[in-house]
């Protein structure tokens, strides 16, 4: 029987694409809309979750996006 989960994507534009990629596990895809994208990120989640072992979700509440200045050699 399948099994529903809520996941939380974020999306964002990369140059000529779209990039979603799920906060709860570590899955991400791309196209060149928002629409494809969402598509494409649904679709590697049900082969990510056909394949899983385990299943390690993290869970995540109120995701904020931060900005921070990363200094480097």
């Amino acid at each position: 029987m399948a099994k529903t989960m809520k996941l939380k994507s974020i999306i964002w534009k990369e140059g000529k694409y779209y990039v979603a990629q799920c906060l709860n596990v570590d899955v991400s895809s791309f196209g060149k809309t928002k629409k494809e994208a969402l598509k494409n990120i649904d679709e590697a989640l049900e082969l990510y979750f056909e394949d899983a072992k385990t299943m390690k979700i993290a869970k995540v509440e109120k995701p904020e996006i931060v900005q921070m200045i990363v200094k480097h050699a």
